[in-house]
């Protein structure tokens, strides 16, 4: 498979390690390894103290895909979830298992770019794009049944939605499962920023447990702050579909790192404080950037994300985002993410919140604003 650049990973590698402060990271403040095994049961702490470093289950170790299916409540954790390599790898091994030449994808765009340039070295694409209006974004649902062809086998949607941190409403999710049904079309549901609503009322069921062809995606990396674990996972009801992708995996991973596995199992039998510890920090940060770019509304335009800890403001001035980005990160030591990296040429960038750096970051980059004459 040729596939094209992967301009976000590229563009991040080269900048990333090098500089300050990581300010468009899209995924929470990075927890200690020790602050996580303080937290393991006796029984879990047992393992972790004689774990081996040999090869694990391909799918999984059986207790994680069991704390992993108290989310979805699927009939059989061991036919009905599979773990991976991160959440790369799950879409990765899921859209080369399901998708051929002959075949139709629909993709809400912009997105992380495997979600769509995939699809598009493989079968034609077609997408929904990100609409802005009044000071919000949004998605005009109504386009997905306008783009369905005869040969159309999927959609892929993430929410909440990155770059934007939007959420289509529940009602919108039950239009978009029950066209699919009408119409026989699977839906893969990037699902890792679940858990990180702005709004608690405004999340989305997983898709894998409403929805016989849904495929929810979820990873360790984004919600939960450990990317470095390297753990992603599939989820879904078909389980012949499941069997087909972990077939696909044996080419890739084979299987799981031995000690993330138990961390995650660690992690997931506390979600409860993950994710209290992790809201508090998003919580506190979406109302310092808030204020911060409200004050500075002549520079850029605000878009209030619903969830996630990412969001996609506008630069407002004439000169390249791209450009003002690099002139950022070599005067200041900061990385925003310039929307040029999504294919998305309106002058966007991505910013994230979900780091405890968040104000050193902000008055960096007022300084760079007061230093460059911008206001």
């Amino acid at each position: 498979m040729n596939l094209p650049l992967f301009k976000l990973e590229d563009y991040l590698s080269e900048r990333e390690f090098s500089t300050d402060i990581m300010f468009s990271g899209s995924d929470m403040e990075a927890f200690l390894m020790q602050d996580i095994i303080k937290l393991a049961k006796p029984e879990i702490l047992d393992i972790w103290n004689n774990l081996k470093l040999s090869y694990t289950y391909p799918l999984g170790n059986p207790i994680l895909l069991n704390e992993l299916n108290k989310k979805y409540n699927l009939d059989n954790y061991s036919e009905n979830i599979c773990t991976f390599s991160g959440a790369e790898e799950g879409i990765y091994a899921a859209l080369n298992t399901i998708l051929n030449k002959d075949d139709h994808v629909i993709v809400f765009s912009p997105c992380y770019q495997s979600l769509k340039e995939i699809p598009n070295n493989i079968c034609e694409v077609s997408e929904i794009q990100l609409k802005f209006l009044n000071k919000k974004c949004f998605f005009d649902i109504s386009e997905v049944s306008t783009l369905i062809k005869p040969n159309t086998k999927m959609i892929i949607f993430n929410f909440p939605h990155n770059p934007s941190g939007t959420i289509i409403s529940k009602e919108e999710l039950k239009y978009l499962i029950d066209l699919s049904r009408k119409h026989g079309l699977y839906i893969f549901s990037d699902e890792v920023y679940r858990g990180l609503e702005v709004n608690q009322t405004d999340q989305l069921p997983y898709i894998a447990s409403e929805y016989e062809k849904g495929i929810s995606l979820g990873v360790m990396s984004k919600s939960y702050g450990m990317p470095g674990l390297r753990v992603g996972w599939l989820a879904t009801q078909d389980k012949k579909l499941l069997k087909k992708i972990s077939n696909m995996k044996h080419y890739l991973s084979i299987c799981n790192s031995a000690p993330s596995e138990i961390l995650s199992i660690i992690s997931l039998q506390n979600e409860d404080y993950i994710y209290s510890r992790n809201l508090a920090i998003l919580n506190n940060n979406l109302k310092l950037i808030s204020t911060f770019f409200q004050e500075h509304d002549s520079i850029f335009e605000w878009y209030s994300p619903k969830g996630g800890c990412i969001a996609f403001p506008k630069l407002k001035l004439k000169r390249p985002v791209y450009d003002f980005c690099e002139e950022l990160r070599i005067k200041e030591k900061i990385v925003l993410l310039p929307g040029d990296i999504f294919d998305h040429d309106h002058n966007h960038f991505r910013v994230g919140f979900g780091r405890l750096n968040m104000p050193e970051a902000l008055s960096r980059l007022k300084r760079f604003i007061t230093t460059e004459n911008l206001l």
